[in-house]
């Protein structure tokens, strides 16, 4: 009822002002009260004029203003006098070009239109044009007000213009508008911390002398989005202190510092206050109360926070799922997803992108593909976010050329989604394609990080490139100035380890700082691999003295002395791991097979189908065998005899599983995907490749480390891992 008076109102408006009448404008100073048919005074055209604009802004309606200043320019009154209200009008009314069309035919502006203009530009995005204006207004003369530096001083740090936002700032202080000004301070702590200039920012807040809340949450925001966490605590520590009450705003960036931080107590602390200001129900600190919980691990907390909600927003909804992608719960992540779109709740680049990541932890590669028709369909599949999500999982699930039409796609490629892309090409051992991708980001000019060069060192490393390992790393600190890290290190000693080059390995070590035990296990693990038992009695003191409870190394020492037969030493090695308590993760294999999953185990016979996996088992083997596999008993860990060391074999958790999936699906043109938990074993790597050649299908392998793609007796890491 309400919305049909107010069209009709506008109806009548459009048809009063659209036949313009001749009338006599008088001054009232002139001419007294003096009132005859068809004139009135000035005074009373622009109350009659200020009023039918108040109605189209209302409306919103640009078309009735239009006509408005029709009407005066046909009836001869004087508007530019009027100016400053016509472009407020056209300004609400959202036609910001009528407005600047106006605004440059006044012969005089008031404060109020230049701000007005300004803030108009930067609602609008665009900053450039707002400085313009700022400019223009100085050379003019007219002196920027408080309202004016607020507006300005964003555009500046939208636009990174530093230097100019600096003199900005000095204009400010000369025209003494910035002295006691809480609400300018505000803007100039939000500019130099945007420009990553945290100094000035805290010298802005001491010397303002009013300081309100919107002042401290401005440093608090800027410190905790430079990464200074500890310095946004002490400023809200410093603001509680003064006595200024701080706001769900101020809570949810200090909670996300404390989350940052890894800060429990002072989460737990401020949450207790939010509770006590009565900020519980809003969404944006219950938001950041549920991010601090999962991000120090609490994801259980995290959940009883979103139950308390009754109305969770897309932002809420999104950090719930990554903190449970982050705490390892990602079958609850993709449940609560799904939970989400039953709920209508609207999706975004950083909701699919969390998601997908579930899917690659648990190499969901089906789900994954759904959820990239998802992306599509809401025309995310060229956003940076979802993109670079959409290349890890299909990296982590061994398809690197659904990743690659990904990468190519991508509206704007920056370093997150080409070290993505090259670690997918890492972990499928396809080391040429991720150094062509390393040198092209020279071309592009993205500067690689500390993440990029572990990626292609990675990708060295599994592809057997080694001379090229040893350039790029070389070059970190010559030619890129990164600063060498222990992932680096580790990467480098596992490169030439594997490669056989133990001695340059170990004297790589000795450039280590305190070398951590994943180091020297790395070393430990590529004696193991060459059977360099001399050196491992040189070093394996070094990595128990600094984790003598250190599970994986007793596996790993016990492994090796098993394969080189020094079955005393393995006896006295496990009975220390029993006593320590130090129990050894079994050996599992797992497939998918008609989008349900069937886990393996050695020797295990408790699967429903057991006599048919071991009788496809046997068959296999005997094919095999005429193409000239001979089963290598160095990778039996136990103390048996010669039949039932091959015996033992033949029962490895990633035959059975193969054997299954071989005896459940015919079709050759469809891919067979095995995970293992631990390190394929080499016997089982043999076998595979003589196995894709007898019955012709691709077969893939991820284990711990990475993928082996075995296709026509070929492994893609030319039994180099």
């Amino acid at each position: 009822m309400m919305q049909g008076t107010r069209s009709a109102g506008a109806a009548r408006l459009l048809n009063f002002i659209t036949e313009p009448k001749q009338v006599t404008y008088l001054h009232s100073s002139a001419y007294g009260a003096q009132r005859v048919s068809n004139t009135i005074t000035l005074s009373q055209a622009s109350h009659f004029y200020s009023s039918l604009l108040r109605q189209c802004t209302q409306i919103k309606s640009v078309t009735n203003v239009k006509a408005i200043q029709t009407h005066m320019i046909t009836s001869g009154f004087p508007i530019l006098n009027f100016g400053s209200k016509l472009v407020d009008g056209y300004l609400k009314c959202g036609s910001i070009l009528d407005a600047r069309k106006l605004f440059d035919e006044m012969p005089e502006r008031h404060i109020v239109t230049w701000n007005s203009m300004i803030a108009s530009y930067i609602g609008n995005k665009r900053s450039k044009d707002a400085i313009g204006i700022f400019r223009r207004m100085v050379l003019e003369g007219v002196f920027p007000d408080e309202y004016t530096f607020s507006s300005v001083f964003k555009a500046f740090s939208e636009l990174d213009i530093e230097r100019d936002g600096r003199r900005a700032h000095s204009l400010c202080v000369v025209l003494g508008v910035n002295a006691s000004n809480a609400f300018v301070s505000s803007a100039l702590v939000d500019m130099y911390a945007k420009f990553g200039k945290m100094r000035d920012a805290r010298l802005v807040l001491d010397g303002a002398m009013e300081k309100d809340v919107v002042l401290f949450t401005a440093l608090i925001v800027g410190y905790s989005q430079q990464g200074e966490d500890a310095e946004a605590l002490e400023v809200f520590r410093c603001m509680i202190n003064e006595g200024v009450n701080a706001n769900e705003y101020t809570f949810a960036s200090v909670l996300i510092a404390c989350g940052n931080l890894g800060d429990l107590g002072d989460g737990k602390l401020i949450h207790g206050l939010i509770v006590k200001m009565g900020f519980e129900s809003a969404v944006a600190s219950q938001t950041s109360v549920l991010t601090m919980y999962s991000k120090c691990g609490l994801i259980d907390e995290s959940m009883k926070v979103f139950k308390q909600l009754a109305h969770p927003n897309q932002v809420t909804w999104t950090s719930l799922i990554a903190g449970l992608v982050q705490n390892g719960r990602e079958e609850m992540a993709l449940t609560k997803f799904r939970k989400m779109i039953r709920n209508s709740v609207n999706l975004n680049s950083y909701t699919l992108s969390s998601v997908l990541r579930a899917c690659s932890s648990l190499a969901m590669l089906e789900e994954g593909r759904q959820i990239h028709a998802i992306v599509k369909k809401f025309g995310l599949d060229r956003d940076k976010y979802a993109g670079a999500a959409l290349i890890d999982l299909y990296g982590k699930c061994g398809s690197t050329q659904p990743a690659r039409l990904v990468f190519d796609s991508l509206m704007e490629v920056d370093v997150v989604s080409m070290n993505s892309m090259i670690y997918s090409y890492a972990q499928n051992s396809v080391g040429p394609e991720a150094l062509d991708l390393f040198h092209m980001m020279k071309d592009m000019s993205l500067q690689p990080n500390d993440v990029t060069f572990v990626s292609v060192l990675l990708a060295c490393n599994n592809a057997g490139l080694v001379e090229e390992g040893c350039q790029i790393f070389a070059s970190m600190k010559n030619d890129y100035n990164i600063e060498l890290s222990k992932d680096h290190y580790a990467c480098m000693v596992d490169l030439l380890g594997r490669s056989g080059r133990l001695e340059e390995a170990e004297m790589l070590m000795k450039q280590v700082t305190n070398p951590d035990v994943v180091l020297w296990r790395t070393l430990l693990s590529a004696c193991r691999i060459h059977g360099k038992v001399d050196m491992v009695e040189r070093i394996k003191n070094r990595v128990l003295e600094l984790a003598p409870e250190d599970g994986g190394t007793h596996v790993l020492l016990s492994n090796l002395y098993a394969s080189k037969g020094n079955w005393n030493q393995v006896i006295e090695i496990k009975s220390t791991m029993k006593e320590m308590k130090v129990k050894k993760n079994p050996a599992m294999s797992w497939v998918d097979v008609d989008k349900e999953v069937h886990t393996f185990m050695a020797g295990d016979w408790s699967h429903p189908c057991s006599r048919e996996i071991f009788e496809k088992l046997d068959e296999l083997t005997e094919k095999v065998k005429i193409l000239g596999y001979v089963p290598d008993t160095r990778f039996v860990l136990q103390d048996l005899d010669g039949d039932n060391k091959e015996k033992s074999l033949y029962c490895h958790s990633e035959k059975l599983a193969l054997a299954f999936a071989l005896w459940k699906t015919s079709n050759k043109t469809t891919p067979i995907r095995i995970m293992k938990n631990l390190r394929v074993c080499g016997d089982c790597h043999t076998w595979i490749k003589f196995v894709s050649k007898v019955v012709q299908r691709e077969i893939s392998a991820r284990d711990a480390k990475r993928f082996h793609h075995f296709k026509d007796g070929f492994c893609s890491c030319r039994d180099y891992w």
